[in-house]
C-alpha cells in the first residue's frame, strides 16, 4: 500500500479511506479479475455511504496511474485487477468461452514481434494485450 501511496502523492493525489478500500480488495483478490460491481459491494461493507460513481472515478484514476489494468474480455464490463509492476508489459490470459474461467500466463511470446512491428513502423510500443479465447480442460469434453 505503501507503493501506492506514493505514486498517489507523487501526482497530488491522497490515499482517502474508500481509495484504500477499493486497493485493499484489489489486493485480496490478487488474481482476480474483478468488476465494478464486485468492487462496490466489497467495499460497501466497510464503507455504506460509498457511491458507485466514486468506485469508477477510483479505478479510472488508479487505470490513469498504472497502479491497477483494466481489462475488456468477451463481455460488456470492464474488469480490474492490481498491477503490481507497471514497468513490465500485462501478463497474458486464456479465457473459456464455456465457463468464463480466466487463467493467466506470464510468457510474453511477442517479444520479438513487438520489436519488429515497432521498428518498421517507427513506433514506440508501451505495453500489448494477449487473449487466448477457447475451452479450459473441464468444459472442453464437453464441446468435442
Amino acid at each position: 500500500m505503501a507503493r501506492i501511496a506514493e505514486i498517489l502523492r507523487e501526482q497530488a493525489f491522497r490515499l482517502t479511506p474508500q481509495r484504500q478500500a477499493i486497493m485493499e480488495i484489489l489486493l485480496s483478490n490478487t488474481g482476480e479479475h474483478l468488476n465494478a460491481e464486485e468492487i462496490f459491494k466489497a467495499a460497501r461493507e466497510k464503507f455504506p455511504d460509498l457511491g458507485l460513481a466514486t468506485v469508477y472515478r477510483t479505478l479510472e484514476l488508479l487505470v490513469d496511474l498504472g497502479v491497477v489494468n483494466k481489462i475488456q474480455f468477451n463481455e460488456e464490463c470492464s474488469r480490474y485487477e492490481y498491477n503490481p509492476d507497471s514497468d513490465k508489459h500485462s501478463h497474458h490470459h486464456l479465457i473459456c468461452l464455456k465457463c468464463g474461467g480466466i487463467t493467466e500466463f506470464d510468457e510474453d511470446l511477442l517479444d520479438e514481434l513487438e520489436k519488429k512491428i515497432a521498428r518498421q513502423n517507427n513506433f514506440t510500443v508501451t505495453d500489448h494485450c494477449l487473449r487466448f479465447y477457447g475451452y479450459c480442460a473441464k468444459c472442453r469434453p464437453k464441446q468435442e
